[in-house]
Formats: structure tokens, C-alpha cells, sequence
């Protein structure tokens, strides 16, 4: 029986679904860059805003790769989909609030990673730089 880490198995989930996306997404697709930038602007979000108040911004965003990167991370996570997350994330106690964040900090590393490794995403390439911002 083969043991990883925590951070090798969301490395592992990240880029099982990143990957994919690289060869479906054109390198000129703007799917691509939105899905990056949010990939980058998320944490930030998350630390600024808090998790529950940075899911809820980025579902009521209503752009369809930053709702795929919230339904990766919570496919990641063992949550389901992005609404089960966001669900979680307002409902849990203090303590289980503290560590879903650090969770999906942890988590969103690897889609920053893998967004500029495998999709090609250059932050500050951004014409829109309004997601990291409330």
C-alpha cells in the first residue's frame, strides 16, 4: 500500500484536473487566463475576506472556469461540489471554519501551480483585476 501526503494527494487531484483542461482550453482560449486568475486571486480572497465571504464572491461571480476551479477544490477536498463547500463553510464551528480554510489554502497552492505550469497563466497579464478586490 502506497502512503502520500496530504500535499501529494492534492497535487495529485490538482493536476488531474488542470491537465485535462490544458489540451480542451486553446492557448488563446480566455478560459484559460480567467481560470488562472482566479486560481491566483482566490487565496488572497480568502485571507482578506475570509472563505465563506470569498466562496459566495466567487459563485455570485457567475464565470464559468472560476465556478470549475471551486468545484476542483472542493472535488479535492472530499466536499462534493462547490456549493456543498460554500454550504460548509458557512455553517461549521469556529474551529472546523479555521481548518477547512487552511485546507483549501492548502489545496488552492497546487492550482496556482499547475495554472501557470500547465496552463500556461502569467499573473499580471490580468485585464481584469477586480476578482482580488471587495
Amino acid at each position: 500500500m502506497e502512503i502520500k501526503t496530504r500535499a501529494q494527494q492534492y497535487a495529485a487531484s490538482a493536476y488531474d484536473q488542470v491537465a485535462p483542461m490544458a489540451e480542451t482550453w486553446g492557448s488563446d482560449d480566455p478560459q484559460r487566463k480567467q481560470y488562472g486568475s482566479m486560481a491566483f486571486k482566490l487565496p488572497v480572497l480568502i485571507r482578506t475576506a475570509g472563505l465563506a465571504q470569498a466562496l459566495a464572491f466567487v459563485q455570485a461571480r457567475g464565470k464559468e472556469p472560476a465556478q470549475k476551479l471551486l468545484h476542483h477544490i472542493a472535488n479535492t477536498l472530499g466536499e462534493g461540489d462547490a456549493a456543498a463547500l460554500a454550504a460548509r463553510s458557512r455553517t461549521e464551528n469556529l474551529s472546523e471554519y479555521m481548518q477547512l480554510t487552511q485546507k483549501v489554502l492548502a489545496v488552492t497552492i497546487w492550482y496556482k501551480r499547475f495554472a501557470q505550469s500547465l496552463l500556461g497563466y502569467e499573473p499580471g497579464n490580468d485585464d481584469d483585476n477586480r476578482g482580488a478586490r471587495t
